[in-house]
Order: C-alpha cells, then sequence, then structure tokens
C-alpha cells in the first residue's frame, strides 16, 4: 500500500532544496595584474572556505580568473605563479548573491606594502656606500684643490721654502689620486653621472700630477659614460702633452691628430658657447707646444684659436711667436734677407688691436719694430762702417 506523503512535506522539501541552491548561488571574478601594472596570466588561485572547502583555477592571458557556487562568507585566497617567485595570501568577503570583485594588482600592493626587508638591506647598503664614496670624493677634491693653492705660491715662494713646498705638493696629488680611486670603485654601476665626475675629477689630479697617459685614460672613461664638452677639452690637452713627451715624431703628429679630434667632438656637444669651448680646446694645445718649443706644431692650433675667437690678445701674440719660428732666411750677396710667413705681421697688429693697453701690447710692438729692421735686410760683412750721418 501507497504511502501519502502530506502536502506540507513536500512543500517544506522545496523550500530546504531551494535555500541550499540560493547559498551557494556566489561568484567571484577578478583580474591579476604584475608588479608592472599588466596583466599576469597563468597565475594559480586557490580559494579556500571556513569550512575546507577548496577551489583552484588559473588566470586567462588577461590576467582574469572566475570561480562559480560560492556560498557567502569569508575566503582565502592564495595566489602562486608557475616560476616560484609569487607566494600571496589574502581573506576576502564572498557575498552569497551576485559577482563578488577581487582584484590583485601587484605593483599597488608593492607600493602600499613598502619595501622587502631584503629591498630595505639593499637600500641601506647603497645609502652606505654612497657615503663612503663622497667621503673619498671629497677628500681627494680637498687634497687637489690644496696642491693648486701650493702651486701658485711656489713660483714665488724663497728658495729655502720651494723643496718643502714640493714635498708637500707631491703629497698632495698622491692623496687626491689615491681617495678619488676609492671614491670611483664606490660609484653605483647605473650612477652615470657621478662616475664621470669622478673620472673626470681624478683625470685632473693625474694631469697635475703629470701622468698624462692616466690622465688622458681617465678622461676618456668619463667621456664614455656621459660625454661632456669640457671633458673633450681636457682629453685635448692630456694628449697633447702625452706627445711632447715622445721622441718619435710620428708618434706626436698622431697625438696632435688625435687632440684635435677631441677639440672637434668638443665643440660638436657645445651648442651654446661653441666658439668659447672651440678657441679654449685649441688655444690649450698652442700655449703647451709653445711652452715646449714646439713652435712649428704650435702654428694650427693657434690659428684655429685665433679664428673661434679674434680678441684674445695672448692667442694673437702665441701665435705671431710660433709664425716667427718659421722665418726663412737667404744670403744674397754681402746681405742675408728674410721671408715672413704669411700672417705674421698681421698676428701681432691684431695683438696690438685686441687689447691696446695689454701686457702682450708692448711686447707685439717691440717685435714688429724688430721686424721692420729685418725687413730690409742685414749686412753680413763684418765691421762694416755704416753711411756717416754727420751734417758737413
Amino acid at each position: 500500500m501507497r504511502r501519502l506523503i502530506p502536502a506540507w512535506g513536500t512543500l517544506a522539501a522545496l523550500l530546504l532544496l531551494a535555500s541550499a541552491a540560493a547559498a551557494q548561488n556566489g561568484r567571484v571574478v577578478g583580474q591579476v595584474s604584475d608588479r608592472d601594472g599588466k596583466p599576469w596570466p597563468d597565475i594559480t588561485v586557490v580559494i579556500k572556505s571556513d569550512t575546507g572547502r577548496t577551489f583552484t583555477m588559473k588566470t586567462d592571458k588577461g590576467g582574469k580568473y572566475s570561480q562559480i557556487g560560492l556560498q557567502g562568507g569569508v575566503y582565502t585566497f592564495t595566489l602562486t605563479d608557475t616560476a616560484g617567485t609569487l607566494t600571496f595570501t589574502e581573506k576576502h568577503q564572498i557575498g552569497a548573491d551576485g559577482d563578488t570583485e577581487v582584484d590583485f594588482n601587484f605593483k599597488l600592493i608593492a607600493a602600499q606594502a613598502g619595501p622587502s626587508p631584503e629591498e630595505q638591506k639593499k637600500r641601506e647598503e647603497s645609502t652606505n656606500k654612497f657615503k663612503e664614496m663622497a667621503t673619498h670624493f671629497n677628500a681627494g677634491k680637498a687634497a687637489l684643490d690644496d696642491a693648486e693653492a701650493i702651486r701658485k705660491q711656489l713660483a714665488t715662494a724663497p728658495a729655502d721654502q720651494k723643496s718643502a713646498m714640493q714635498d708637500k705638493l707631491d703629497a698632495d696629488y698622491k692623496t687626491a689620486i689615491d681617495e678619488l680611486q676609492q671614491a670611483e670603485q664606490g660609484v653605483q654601476p647605473k650612477d652615470v653621472k657621478n662616475h664621470a665626475v669622478v673620472w673626470s675629477t681624478l683625470g685632473q689630479a693625474y694631469d697635475r700630477a703629470g701622468r698624462y697617459d692616466d690622465a688622458a685614460s681617465s678622461y676618456q672613461k668619463a667621456i664614455d659614460v656621459n660625454p661632456q664638452p669640457s671633458y673633450y677639452v681636457d682629453l685635448s690637452t692630456a694628449l697633447i702633452n702625452v706627445g711632447v713627451a715622445q721622441t718619435d715624431p710620428a708618434a706626436l703628429t698622431s697625438k696632435l691628430a688625435d687632440a684635435g679630434a677631441a677639440c672637434g667632438k668638443a665643440a660638436a656637444l657645445d651648442t651654446t658657447t661653441t666658439a668659447a669651448t672651440t678657441a679654449r680646446c685649441w688655444k690649450n694645445q698652442g700655449i703647451i707646444l709653445s711652452n715646449k718649443g714646439r713652435l712649428a706644431e704650435a702654428v694650427v692650433p693657434l690659428q684655429k684659436a685665433s679664428q673661434a675667437d679674434p680678441k684674445d690678445a695672448q692667442t694673437l701674440y702665441l701665435l705671431g711667436g710660433a709664425l716667427a719660428s718659421q722665418i726663412v732666411t737667404k744670403q744674397e750677396g754681402n746681405k742675408l734677407t728674410y721671408t715672413f710667413p704669411p700672417g705674421l705681421i698681421d698676428a701681432y697688429q691684431q695683438c696690438i688691436a685686441a687689447d691696446p693697453n695689454g701686457p702682450y701690447a708692448a711686447q707685439a710692438k717691440a717685435t714688429l719694430d724688430g721686424l721692420a729692421q729685418l725687413s730690409g735686410g742685414t749686412s753680413t760683412i763684418v765691421n762694416e762702417k755704416k753711411p756717416s750721418t754727420k751734417k758737413k
């Protein structure tokens, strides 16, 4: 015999089933973004309820994920990547009905969390290295400045003080070089500007100490990381000093060419004061060559310097001296004649015009007077009597 089920029992069962279905009608959707804020695909997302029920899924190519059939409540989300670089856990409340959006943007999460202990340690180490580098750099710069002050005093110092001053000068340069070398070792690899500053300052220390090859190398390293017009000017000067120390004429010619190329690069980089940079670069070469008695080689650099700055009296005077070394003499009968190279007279005249009351004007005038006396030639007859100017 069949057993009849009361109508109210059927209704209660239907209501129970409907309640259970409604309790598992929640859905979670979300987006996972990487440390650059871009969609992060193939991330494993594990969602675990407080009762131990677990759901596992992966993000798609757009970094998105979703899961249906969740009861309302608090869930633990655990995210991992295939490379093993990510393990992140966070709890979220999921609603019983509709969609709950739970996004994970690791760029924002990292920013809010601040640096990790490892990152904090790296930052502290970097800060300490910078402080140590700055200490060495300042010590080297102070020694270099002290040496420059002594060098200026040395020229006019009493004879009995010069030896001690020279010893102090040499010690300062050594200290400057040692400290700046240590400073360079402490500069961070990506700190381009500080690398360049330290290398260029070290180049100056080598230059003053007479270590011109090392100076040129240091200036080149500064240029390699951060090209600047002033670095090329300094490189040019160092190369000329290297060249004039050579006994092989070909070696000097090679260094002259390299130094000239450096001046060209300095001018190309300096778009605001090109003429001034060009003039300074070529003038430095002319001064060094003139001081070393390389007057013939000094002509071209001084000509280029005067073209860049026609009002520099010193450059014009040095150019006159360099050109004077090229005066050609010729014996003609009893007379020695002189052929002046082009531009010789003009150089001295322009020197006077550039600064009539300056220190080079008087010397230029005296030289012009001497050249005027040579223009007609000089007699080579020994004890030749000059015509009498006495009136009868």
